[in-house]
Order: structure tokens, then C-alpha cells, then sequence
């Protein structure tokens, strides 16, 4: 039998014309000149900042056996080659199959959706340890393979990276795998190659029009991971979700709150301390206690739950697993400080996600106020800024501030977020000065969101990450 990683296998998989000697072997696939061993196919990508092919006699330098590009007037004599019409799109299928088609051998869950793919992950990844099965989870707080962390650039990794890290989970024995797939990595082809057990959506409202032409486009790539998948789990309570359930050419599980839904919740009780509510589905059901506050978390649960119930494993152990997660990194995270208000710092980002946030909190908050620190990202979705303003009004009281500037004037996006938020919004563009203002504001039955970085550990400001944790900055604003 050939060999399956030689140039001429891997060619056939992506419709490739071979340059060279069709019998050389590959050991691995990167896009990365930097990341080149002795054995690896350097896959040229044409990006939207570099070309690939521009490294390719630095990749041949420094080690590559064989390369895979678009244009073949730049490989050098001698040297084995794929030419192929789009190198990004085939190196997912390039890498799968040089680590040996690793997603074959795990049962993958990927998740889609505007917001809630994070928190979805880590409660399917708690109700698999429950269950006793071997875990791993990739996404926007980074990688984790039976709860040793592993570090990622992307929510969803490199095509390359992707299938590697993929590989090391088959190496440790993973069985049940829960990953993050942002619309990014579907249009970009990161996940080429890959099969997914389960497909899982959570909701979809404005967000990355910078990247996509408009919702229509948007929504398309979500709706695109369900080509890769055996069955679906999708939250029928979003009209995207209906939408997608409804088209879908795969058996789905239907998740919500209503009574047509195959998997449904019923609320018991929603408090700061978490939640409780009736989960039924396929195979019975189960009462579940949830320790992550904010009714939008009972939804990421019962989505979480589905698709472990779809895995097989029993609501008495998914309602466990889910009881199990005290707190997610960034996600509606109460950060004790010496002020008698609550502290919540979470990641919500999109004008629709600030409104869940805002709406959970206020249902908390039967004494007290809302008041809200929120601003918007640089060099992203210009036309969402003035609406994430208006989603901070809906607060008893809006700070106005910087968020991730990169390349952009602070003032200036502060002033467009500002726009949508009304006359009465306080407007300070240091992050630090408004947080710090919202708590001296803030009374012992407030609380106070601090909205739009969530776990990330630094600002982006003109080109350099400078560090700054929202919660360790509302530890320190607190002891002033």
C-alpha cells in the first residue's frame, strides 16, 4: 500500500499537480517559514498581510522536504512540489492527513455561534470528566487535553496547528473533544479536514462585518460547519438557530425553552449564586444546578448538555459535570474586591451579547443599580460601535471607554461608541480612570460590569500588547 503521506497521495487528496519526486515522504504540514523541521511541507498562503510565497526559499533553507503553492515559478530546482489553486484551503486536508486523519478517532464537538462558544466548551468538557472519559478543549482562553493547558494564537487554531494539536489529543488518549469554531477559521479553511461528531450552534447577532461582507455572509459560514458533521445541536430559540435547523440535511437536536424542542430547559430559580432548572431530553432528564450566574448561561448549558447527552452519556452525570464549573476565565466572573459591590468582568464584545449581559444582571440586582464599563475594538466593525453604546445605556449608568484601540485613536472609537449610548453616559477614554469611577460610583447593592476583554491580560494599543487584566485592575482600583 502507498505510503499515505508521500507528495503524490497527498496531492490526489486536494486535486494537486506534482512537481519533483511523487514518492517523498512528509512528517508535517506548516504554513510558518519559522516552523520548519526536516521533513515538513511548507504550505505558501497567500494572507491578507504576507504571501507565503515569499518565504518559500527560507522553508527550503531551513529544512522543508517539500512544499505546496499556488505559483510554481517560485519553487527552486530540486525541490518537491504541490501546485494547487488555493494553498489555504488545502492545507486542512494536507495536514489531517499527514497526523493521520486524527479527528476519525475522537468524538469532536465543534461550536459556532456569536457568543456562548467558550463557556459551551468548558461545561462539555467538565461533564466529559464526569463521566470518566478523557477531555480536551480548544478555544479562545487557549487549549486544554485532560486539564494540562496548552497555548493557541486563535480561538480556532491555523489549519496546520489545528490538525497537530488534534493529533497530540489522539496521542494522550482523548476521546471526547470540544473546540471553538469562529467563522474566521470556517471561511479560512482551518478546519479542512476535519469531521465533526457533533456540530453545535448558540446564537448569532452582529459581529466580525469587518471580515464578512454582511449577516447573510455571516450566518453562511456558521451554517457551513454543519457540512462537516454527523448530527447537530442547535439553540432554536435564536431565529439563526431555526433557520439552520430547519435547512440542516443532517439529524438535529432541537435545544430551547419552548415545548417543540428535543432538549428543553425550564428555569426553577436564577440568583447571583448560579441557577437551577429542569433539563429533559432524549433518555430522561434531570434537575441541574448551575453555578455561573446570568440566565444566558442557562441556555450555554443546556446546549453543553445536548450534545453530551448526544454523546451517550446520561442526564444524571451531565447534570453533575455541569454543577462541577464554579467559574470560566473572563465569562460573567465575580471578582472579590474590598468594595462592598458586586465586580463582574466578562467578555461580551457584541452590541447583542452587552444586552444579555446587562439584562442577566439586572435580574441579579433586585436593590441595587447596573452600571456598566464598555467600549468597543479597534480596527474591527465600525458600524456595531454607536450600537454597543446603546446596549451599554440600557444600564443604569454607562462608562464609555477604551477597549483594544490596535491601530486606531482611542478617542476617536470612544466617541463612536458614544454616540449610541445618550446624553447621560459618562465618557472616559482611560480603561483604568473608568473602572475606577464606576466603582467610586458604585453602593454596596450595585453592581458593576466591566465589559469587553473578559480573560485577556493586556491592551492592544498601537501596535504593542501593554499588559492590563480587568480583574486585576478592579482588585487594585478597589484598595484605593
Amino acid at each position: 500500500m502507498a505510503d499515505p503521506t508521500n507528495l503524490d497521495r497527498l496531492a490526489a487528496l486536494v486535486g494537486g499537480r506534482v512537481l519533483g519526486d511523487g514518492a517523498t515522504v512528509v512528517t508535517d504540514v506548516t504554513h510558518d517559514s519559522r516552523a520548519v523541521d526536516a521533513g515538513a511541507l511548507f504550505g505558501a498562503v497567500r494572507g491578507f498581510v504576507t504571501d507565503g510565497h515569499g518565504f518559500v526559499t527560507a522553508a527550503v533553507a531551513a529544512g522543508a522536504s517539500a512544499l505546496c503553492v499556488e505559483d510554481e515559478a517560485v519553487v527552486p530546482a530540486g525541490t518537491p512540489a504541490i501546485v494547487v489553486a488555493d494553498v489555504r484551503s488545502a492545507l486542512g486536508r494536507l495536514a489531517a492527513a499527514v497526523h493521520g486523519d486524527p479527528s476519525s478517532s475522537l468524538r469532536l464537538v465543534g461550536i459556532t455561534g456569536t457568543n456562548g462558544k467558550t463557556t459551551v466548551t468548558h461545561i462539555i468538557e467538565s461533564i466529559a470528566a464526569a463521566a470518566g472519559i478523557q477531555q480536551a478543549i480548544i478555544g479562545t482562553v487557549g487549549a486544554r487535553i485532560n486539564g494540562k493547558p496548552f497555548a493557541v494564537e486563535r480561538t480556532t487554531p491555523e489549519a496546520t496547528d489545528f490538525q497537530r494539536l488534534l493529533a497530540a489529543m489522539v496521542g494522550f488518549g482523548v476521546d471526547v473533544a470540544a473546540v471553538e469554531v469562529s467563522s474566521h477559521a470556517l471561511t479560512l479553511g482551518r478546519v479542512g479536514g476535519t469531521r465533526f461528531e457533533i456540530g453545535a450552534f448558540t446564537n448569532l447577532s452582529q459581529d466580525h462585518l469587518d471580515f464578512h461582507a454582511d449577516m447573510d455572509e455571516y450566518l453562511a459560514a456558521k451554517r457551513s460547519l454543519f457540512d462537516q458533521c454527523r448530527t447537530g445541536v442547535i439553540w432554536v430559540d435564536d431565529p439563526a438557530g431555526r433557520e439552520i435547523a430547519t435547512a440542516a440535511t443532517i439529524p438535529i437536536t432541537r435545544v430551547g425553552t419552548g415545548p417543540d424542542a428535543d432538549v428543553r430547559g425550564v428555569p426553577v430559580s436564577v440568583t447571583l449564586g448560579g441557577s437551577t432548572f429542569d433539563a429533559s431530553g432524549p433518555g430522561g432528564g434531570a434537575r441541574v444546578h448551575l453555578q455561573l450566574p446570568g440566565r444566558f448561561n442557562l441556555s450555554n448549558a443546556l446546549v453543553a448538555g445536548a450534545c453530551a447527552n448526544a454523546l451517550g452519556i446520561p442526564w444524571d452525570t451531565i447534570a453533575d459535570g455541569i454543577g462541577r464549573v464554579t467559574s470560566i476565565p473572563g465569562r460573567f466572573e465575580i471578582v472579590p474586591t474590598e468594595r462592598d459591590c458586586t465586580v463582574v468582568v466578562d467578555y461580551a464584545h457584541t452590541p447583542a451579547g452587552l444586552e444579555s449581559v446587562v439584562r442577566s444582571a439586572r435580574e441579579l440586582v433586585t436593590a441595587g443599580r447596573v452600571i456598566v464599563v464598555a467600549g468597543a475594538a479597534g480596527d474591527r466593525d465600525r458600524d456595531k460601535r454607536p450600537l454597543m453604546g446603546a446596549a451599554a445605556a440600557t444600564a443604569d449608568i454607562a462608562v464609555i471607554t477604551s477597549d483594544n484601540p490596535r491601530s486606531e485613536d482611542p478617542e476617536t472609537i470612544v466617541r463612536e461608541v458614544a454616540a449610541g449610548a445618550g446624553p447621560d453616559a459618562l465618557v472616559i477614554v482611560d480603561r483604568r480612570e473608568a473602572i475606577a469611577a464606576a466603582m467610586d460610583i458604585a453602593s454596596s447593592d450595585d453592581l458593576v460590569l466591566i465589559l469587553g476583554k473578559g480573560h485577556e491580560k493586556a491592551q492592544e494599543i498601537a501596535g504593542e500588547l501593554v499588559p492590563f487584566d480587568d480583574r486585576q485592575v478592579a482588585r487594585e482600583e478597589a484598595s484605593t
